[in-house]
């Protein structure tokens, strides 16, 4: 098994060497890179607008990673009077070690399906909720809130950036390598990745490496694609993908 990771960085990385650590070949070929958002400013005052019991939703790890910064130069504080939800446990995590505070976040799997299905969101009628995210991607979470009855207001803390690349040298590249593994952590990088190389690299290649992914929702997606050897993880962090791929 030749393993091609292609995350954004560090995450990458990360995976990479944990990979090598247990003898396995693998390299990273991130699709994606961020930038910080344009509501970084606006963040402070966003959220102390918030009255206590309003919900507060951090969608990936990266909304910590630009929004902490943002509060430390405005010198705000998260407020302690909110409630926190997180897309999953790395998130919840990463948030908690910033700022001690409790996080809420479902134990299935790391998706806006698992979040809206936390039974303490079922009843958010006239909550104010503000979603931190990337640019603007899926609407279920929002869309959901809204139907229940909630406020919803979104805050974009960064920007997911493609990275470019040479499709006919990178397919070379990877062939080359023998690759025979691939793990894609979002749709956006799967149609990415599916449009990145020519046609013969696709037909020959691609579409017959097994395939991992972290939902149910991306496993379809790349069916619908051509993929045929495709398994879903049990988390979208480095540990659940580790697991998957020992």
């Amino acid at each position: 098994m030749t393993i091609l990771v292609t995350r954004p960085e560090p995450a990458a990385a990360e995976l990479v060497t944990r990979l090598h650590a247990l003898g396995k070949q693998a390299w990273s070929l991130p699709l994606i890179e961020f930038a910080p958002g344009g509501d970084l400013d606006r963040l402070p005052q966003q959220l102390a607008d918030l009255r206590p019991g309003d919900l507060v939703f951090m969608l990936s790890q990266q909304v910590i990673h630009f929004a902490h910064p943002a509060m430390q130069h405005a010198a705000a504080a998260w407020p302690a009077d909110v409630v926190y939800y997180a897309i999953g446990r790395s998130t919840a995590l990463a948030f908690h070690t910033i700022s001690s505070l409790h996080v809420t976040y479902p134990h299935a799997q790391e998706t806006s399906e698992e979040l809206i299905q936390l039974n303490a969101l079922q009843q958010v009628e006239h909550k104010r909720a503000l979603i931190l995210r990337g640019n603007p991607g899926r609407e279920l979470l929002a869309s959901t809130l809204r139907s229940r009855g909630a406020e919803v207001t979104f805050s974009e803390c960064y920007q997911r950036c493609e990275k470019q690349y040479d499709g006919a040298i990178e397919g070379k590249r990877w062939r080359e390598r023998g690759i025979t593994t691939l793990v894609v952590t979002s749709g956006e990088m799967l149609q990415q990745l599916f449009s990145l190389f020519p046609a013969i690299d696709r037909e020959e290649w691609l579409l017959n490496c097994r395939l991992l992914v972290v939902s149910e929702r991306l496993a379809t997606l790349a069916a619908n694609l051509g993929w045929q050897d495709i398994q879903v993880a049990d988390g979208a962090d480095n540990d659940a993908l580790l697991r998957a791929l020992r």
